[in-house]
């Protein structure tokens, strides 16, 4: 037991490595027999951070202490200065490794979180798997600094070249990052999701699809118009999906024969008739004006209903009731007409 093998005795070898059997006999029976309990409590709750604290147990915490009792049992026994020396750097990456990996797991978590309340939305969950996979990226660089950092390299000037090729880059591809950047700021502020129909300029359509670089919206012709996610957020879009109800107004013209009677009674007319008409509310209907060759009256209703197409089966539908309606009264549509009065003269 006191012969001595590379710096420590045989009994120093037989006390690592029962530590080290004890060790991982308590991880392996008493550390797993406590998730499994914790997980039966965790099933009967409907919250998710208790289910992320487990996870978190069996990916991050266990591996993480199967690895402390290799540490512990191997700084019983004396080591040669070289081999502390990489033990020493061993465990600070094995702590850094596992570190970055709570927080990768924290961010995922969270983000997965928000998008449990928005899976009827495809954009927002691709557009969050995509943030997620750059900010796993981000945490991997930083730990990855940070780890240089504490092994004692210099990484000042490893940050110093960082930044200044990321200013080149970004002047590079400066147009490629604003419309990146747009595409958050759709995502984020929700101007219009797929599905929506907008309208943008000279354009109309329905969204398509929403990606990095590019919007597409299928038009009422049937072709699909591609704009720069930047050329969206720097213009004016209206967005029809999100109307509660419709505003319409129009304008009908009597002929100049119409009587007095008649043309009091017009008003009253089609309010009668668009309150009949279902989900079509009545606002007003007034003698507007004296045209070049009609009597015009306005009108103003709302549709109780944002679709295009229902909109227009009850601007119909109000159309047939005003021209039934007239043609019992005997009231009469203008048309263009001119009328031309000729003075004779005498035959010489």
């Amino acid at each position: 037991m006191e012969r001595v093998f590379f710096g420590n005795r045989v009994f120093d070898y037989i006390v690592a490595l029962s530590a080290l059997a004890v060790s991982l006999l308590f991880v392996r029976v008493v550390i797993r027999f406590f998730i499994k309990r914790l997980k039966k409590l965790a099933e009967r709750t409907a919250t998710t951070i208790d289910d992320f604290l487990i996870k978190a147990l069996e990916k991050i915490a266990l591996p993480a202490l199967y690895v402390s009792c290799f540490y512990v049992s191997a700084k019983i026994l004396k080591l040669p200065s070289g081999a502390d020396v990489l033990i020493n750097a061993l465990e600070m990456i094995i702590i850094t490794f596992f570190a970055a990996r709570i927080v990768v797991m924290l961010a995922g978590w969270g983000i997965n979180i928000y998008l449990a309340k928005n899976k009827q939305d495809p954009t927002v969950v691709r557009s969050f798997e995509g943030l997620l996979w750059v900010v796993k990226y981000l945490i991997w660089v930083l730990a990855v600094i940070i780890l240089l950092d504490n092994l004692g390299y210099k990484v000042s000037t490893l940050i110093a070249g960082l930044g200044i090729g990321g200013i080149a880059v970004a002047i590079a591809a400066q147009a490629l990052l604003k419309d990146f950047f747009s595409y958050f700021s759709i995502v984020f502020d929700r101007p219009f999701k797929i599905g929506d129909f907008i309208i943008i300029g000279d354009f109309m359509g329905t969204v398509e699809y929403i990606g990095i670089k590019t919007t597409r919206i299928r038009s009422l012709g049937g072709e699909q118009v591609i704009f720069s996610n930047t050329d969206l957020t720097d213009s004016r879009v209206r967005n029809y999906k999100l109307m509660e109800k419709r505003r319409v107004l129009f304008r009908i013209g009597v002929t100049y024969q119409a009587s007095l009677g008649q043309l009091k009674e017009i008003p009253k007319i089609i309010e009668n008739i668009i309150k009949n008409t279902k989900d079509a509310a009545f606002d007003r209907a007034h003698f507007f004006s004296y045209g070049d060759f009609s009597l015009i009256f306005e009108v103003v209703y709302f549709v109780l209903d944002a679709d295009y197409n229902k909109y227009m089966d009850i601007q119909q539908e109000i159309n047939f009731a005003i021209k039934e309606a007239f043609e019992k009264r005997g009231i009469e549509f203008a048309y263009p007409t001119q009328t031309l009065y000729v003075n004779k003269t005498g035959s010489s």
